[in-house]
């Protein structure tokens, strides 16, 4: 699940509402799109006939740093460089931390089921508000702790159930995606920082290009296969940020939160509905008290921020 929007919502309040809604329409219907395309990633996962997950993380990470590099370009031009540029330290940093949730997405979905996969992914906010009471000094409100206590009784559960089955090692990965978006966050908001996603994640392609290539050996990767690494890289991953990039100009952090619970909701539907991977009763028991606790708590943000904005005085003539 991608936990990242870096560019500021523009106000709404000097737009007239019949311009607003259509926009704001339209946004939603991007941001589906794009939770949509990240949902995916399991789905073509199991069907590559490779098993390698450096040569799966060096590929996808080439095809996206691609289709990346030429959106930036016809966007921006001669000015994409100082884009990238602008980013500076700080994105460098998240971009790096981005780059360890694709080698931890991709050994997960190998070692353990999609479904796992996907719901402790989808922790990373609750990852996130721990790391910003720590480092930041931020409160963490007190629904926030009791979804994080529902989400960890989930999260017990589906350990459990899963331990002897040989899948431990693919958790404990999927757990490594949600504290590197954490730590992501964290990052930019320790020195305020306004990083736009798209060059971000074309920094986190060719961050993660040179150690997956220098660990994948021999390539044994098909005609078939690239073309599914293809996708994933240019769709999947990069046409996902492309849309949630252009939802984020819109939609407020929360809406692009619980839009983004589209992603590990039907990701394991996917496989379940075409390849038959079942997730198992443990996996489905503790996904939704995670779930759960992760809607809820989405759900009462957006309900809390709406009751703010109602009680702000409307703008003066």
């Amino acid at each position: 699940m991608r936990k990242f929007r870096f560019n500021a919502v523009e106000s709404n309040t000097d737009m007239p509402q019949a311009l607003v809604r259509p926009r704001h329409r339209r946004a939603v219907l991007m941001m589906i799109a794009g939770a949509i395309c990240w949902s995916t990633g399991g789905l073509l996962v199991r069907s590559l006939s490779i098993a390698n997950a450096w040569e799966i993380v060096f590929f996808r990470s080439l095809f996206m740093s691609a289709f990346v590099c030429v959106v930036l370009v016809a966007m921006h031009g001669r000015a994409m460089p100082r884009m990238v540029r602008a980013v500076g330290v700080p994105g460098l940093v998240a971009g790096a931390l981005l780059a360890g949730t694709f080698f931890f997405f991709i050994g997960s979905l190998t070692r353990t089921t999609v479904a796992n996969t996907f719901v402790l992914m989808s922790v990373s906010p609750f990852l996130a508000a721990i790391a910003a009471r720590l480092f930041l000094d931020e409160p963490v409100h007190a629904r926030t702790w009791l979804a994080i206590a529902i989400a960890l009784a989930g999260i017990v559960v589906m350990f459990g159930g899963t331990a002897d089955a040989g899948q431990l090692a693919g958790n404990l990965l999927a757990l490594g995606v949600s504290v590197c978006f954490a730590a992501q966050l964290t990052v930019l908001r320790k020195f305020h920082a306004t990083v736009d996603m798209l060059p971000m994640v074309m920094i986190a392609g060719l961050w993660s290009l040179v150690p997956a290539f220098a660990m994948m050996g021999q390539v044994t990767a098909s005609a078939q296969d690239l073309a599914i690494l293809a996708g994933m890289g240019c769709i999947q991953l990069g046409a996902g940020c492309l849309l949630a990039t252009a939802a984020s100009r819109t939609l407020t952090a929360t809406e692009l939160g619980l839009l983004a619970l589209l992603e590990p909701i039907l990701g394991p539907i996917w496989v379940w509905a075409l390849l038959g991977e079942h997730p198992g009763t443990p996996a489905l028991v503790g996904g939704a008290l995670v779930l759960s606790a992760v809607i809820a708590n989405q759900a009462l943000a957006s309900r809390r921020g709406r009751a703010q904005d109602a009680a702000q005085p409307l703008p003066g003539p």
